[in-house]
């Protein structure tokens, strides 16, 4: 019995580190989307965005069923994660014509935008606690069955293990939120990898949906298999490593020397 405890307590450090990598995208988004407003709304709207991302991850855990069975949920989260990502990444791209005169429009509307700013976090978040709750229940179902009795449609010890983690990444996300508003100050060019990241995480819950067992495109087991999980995580490491080390970044720094 003892054995079976240690392997509980090996996945909930494993799933705290990976909650603090989704948290993390979390966090960031949420500095991203509220970037544009003026100071005092953009710390409203980033703590109304953290509230709400404790409400939907707890909200998920007490779904956990709906969600891991119901493709459709998981589609509209990828949906969602790659029109988010993929709309400013082409902004961004190909739309630098008339930036400035675009920007000075963003300035002028920007204290008019306070509400559908908060609306856009609570539709990323909703998205992100799909992923983070899905990631959960795959690290936990591969946990042998404890003694405790069944809770929110899982075995007990396993639910026990998905809520604590989920716990942990909440508290990231509070303060890792504010950290990356400062960031995005000094290095511009996190703003697009962020949203690339936002992408990618989408393709992460596309290739969840595509195996799910009433799709059947890919392999059921493919999204929780180690190929699929080396592939993921390199690719966002790159991403990340990309965005820090971007020109946008160097030319900043060298302006502020």
């Amino acid at each position: 019995m003892d054995s079976i405890w240690l392997e509980y307590a090996w996945a909930l450090l494993i799933l705290i580190g990976l909650e603090g990598l989704l948290s993390a995208d979390n966090a960031l988004v949420l500095a991203v989307i509220a970037k544009h407003l003026p100071e005092d709304q953009k710390k409203k709207a980033i703590n109304y965005g953290i509230i709400m991302a404790f409400v939907f991850r707890f909200g998920a855990l007490f779904a956990i069923s709906f969600i891991a069975n119901v493709w459709q949920i998981q589609a509209i989260g990828a949906a969602y994660l790659l029109y988010l990502g993929l709309k400013h990444i082409i902004k961004a791209k190909f739309g630098k014509e008339n930036e400035n005169i675009r920007e000075d429009i963003k300035q002028d509307s920007a204290g008019k935008k306070f509400w559908p700013t908060v609306g856009k976090i609570a539709l990323a978040d909703l998205a992100f606690a799909i992923d983070s709750i899905l990631a959960a229940v795959a690290l936990a179902l591969g946990l042998p069955d404890s003694p405790l009795d069944d809770f929110g449609g899982m075995d007990g010890g396993k639910f026990i293990v998905v809520v604590l983690g989920g716990v942990a990444g909440l508290v990231l996300i509070k303060f890792a939120a504010t950290w990356f508003v400062k960031l995005l100050a000094e290095r511009p060019a996190l703003e697009t990898t962020a949203y690339a990241i936002v992408a990618w995480v989408g393709v992460k819950l596309a290739v969840i949906t595509l195996a799910h067992e009433d799709i059947g495109v890919l392999d059921h087991h493919f999204p929780h298999g180690t190929v699929w999980t080396i592939i993921f995580y390199s690719v966002l490491v790159l991403i990340a490593l990309a965005g820090w080390f971007a020109p946008a970044n160097k030319n900043r720094a060298q302006t502020d020397v």
